[in-house]
């Protein structure tokens, strides 16, 4: 798969050079792509991993690889966004899967599944003693924010710049235009002292604030002590619901970042990986705000949802939390993941280029500039288009990171060998792209 590669003047002209690469060795991916484009616009139907020109068509995974329509592997260190933690064919998963059709799905009504899920998350993360399942993370934040809205009589929301709740509720640069018309109060991420003031201003109309422990998509930005501190105590003192989104963040120790850090919020939003690779998110936190969707009280809130209670995800969520990413399993693999961010970041201290990886446990993201990086705006400060070659260079050595983004997650399968390849492969891309670094 490795091309030949010219000696280029500027990162926008290296950049082009490798996508022509990339376009030349994946012609039956191109296929894929200009067969989609009659049918779905862009030929995509999920933004997030769209790039130009286009993107890889998978046909197959297997342990922590992933092969496409052209017959390249790669070795996976996306694992689905942080939603495939048992890589791509883990037999416990796949033993769930295949004893559960035996029984039959769509049942139409509860099963002792639910509540042997249910019980499995609320040991592991303390701030659960109620939950309710849904579909997506998305969901699981929207039902926290109306709870809080509900329970406070109060109609605004804070967020964060740079920070991502799902495609209806983003704080990120660009204005979403599909937002869900909340009233919102945005602050600065990790800006302790400016969040302290906008709540005291706004708590008579703020019903909830809402933060991710460290920015998932936003780079893997972990939130300093003092801001996190802080925010549990204004949200204390004004009344203010505090929702941990912890989407992403929940796998990175054996309780989630509320149990690493201390900080314990009063609603909780789960997703991605809690359905064993299947499409899940629950919705959880003290009981007083979840017990109110109690059906047998007159005045409960409506929660429905035809697949919140399939079968199907909860045997894999059970045989995935419950057997295989066991409390032990989530220390391991993120002791593992701390260890590689160290090896990546003494690979760019040694080059001398401006290159780091930030992160916690088995998630991480790589940001082409110096210095500390604590908020989403100085983030951005970073190179894009160099990052975004990064992607295409380690996908020429077989491989793969996040588009655009540059998040890495790990995934359960992946061994000291892969590693070593994903080190390998950053090591020869800041020898050989130096010239490109500022």
């Amino acid at each position: 798969m490795t091309a030949a590669r010219s000696i280029n003047a500027d990162v926008a002209e290296a950049l082009e050079e490798a996508k022509a690469n990339y376009a030349k060795v994946n012609p039956k991916s191109r296929a894929v792509h200009a067969k989609a484009l009659k049918s779905l616009p862009g030929g995509n139907t999920r933004t997030g991993i769209f790039f130009d020109p286009f993107p890889i068509a998978w046909e197959r995974g297997e342990g922590a690889r992933l092969f496409d329509a052209d017959g390249h592997s790669y070795v996976d260190f996306i694992s689905e966004a942080t939603a495939g933690i048992y890589g791509h064919s883990h037999p416990g998963i796949k033993k769930a899967i295949e004893d559960r059709m035996a029984l039959g799905w769509n049942l139409g009504g509860h099963t002792a599944l639910e509540s042997e899920l249910a019980e499995i998350i609320i040991d592991r993360f303390p701030s659960i003693e109620r939950l309710r399942f849904v579909n997506s993370g998305t969901e699981a934040n929207m039902f926290n924010v109306q709870v809080a809205r509900v329970a406070t009589g109060r109609p605004a929301v804070m967020g964060f710049n740079g920070c991502y709740h799902g495609g209806f509720l983003t704080f990120t640069a660009a204005t979403n235009p599909l937002n869900v018309p909340f009233e919102t109060v945005v602050g600065n991420y990790n800006d302790v002292e400016g969040t302290r003031a906008l709540m005291a201003k706004n708590a008579s109309r703020l019903a909830a604030v809402i933060f991710e422990p460290m920015l998932g998509g936003g780079g893997c930005i972990p939130a300093t002590p003092e801001f996190l501190k802080m925010l549990r105590e204004e949200s204390t003192k004004h009344g203010i619901v505090m929702i941990m989104d912890e989407v992403m963040t929940s796998r990175l120790s054996s309780g989630g970042l509320q149990k690493h850090t201390g900080v314990i919020p009063d609603l909780t939003s789960l997703g991605k990986y809690i359905g064993g690779g299947l499409p899940a998110g629950a919705f959880g936190g003290k009981a007083e705000f979840l017990d109110r969707f109690d059906p047998r009280k007159s005045d409960a809130l409506p929660h429905s949802g035809t697949y919140n209670n399939n079968v199907m995800t909860l045997a894999c969520g059970i045989a995935g939390l419950g057997k295989i990413y066991t409390k032990e399993a989530a220390t391991t693999l993120n002791a593992r993941g701390d260890g590689l961010r160290k090896r990546l970041s003494a690979v760019c201290d040694k080059a001398g280029v401006g290159m780091q990886f930030l992160g916690i446990g088995s998630m991480l993201a790589v940001h082409m500039q110096r210095g500390d990086i604590k908020t989403p705006e100085q983030a951005a400060k970073g190179n894009a288009k160099l990052r975004e070659l990064f992607f295409f260079d380690l996908l020429e050595k077989g491989v793969h990171v996040m588009p655009k983004r540059g998040m890495l997650a790990l995934c359960l399968p992946l061994t000291d060998a892969d590693f070593d390849t994903l080190v390998a492969a950053v090591e020869e891309f800041v020898q050989v792209r130096r010239s490109l670094f500022d």
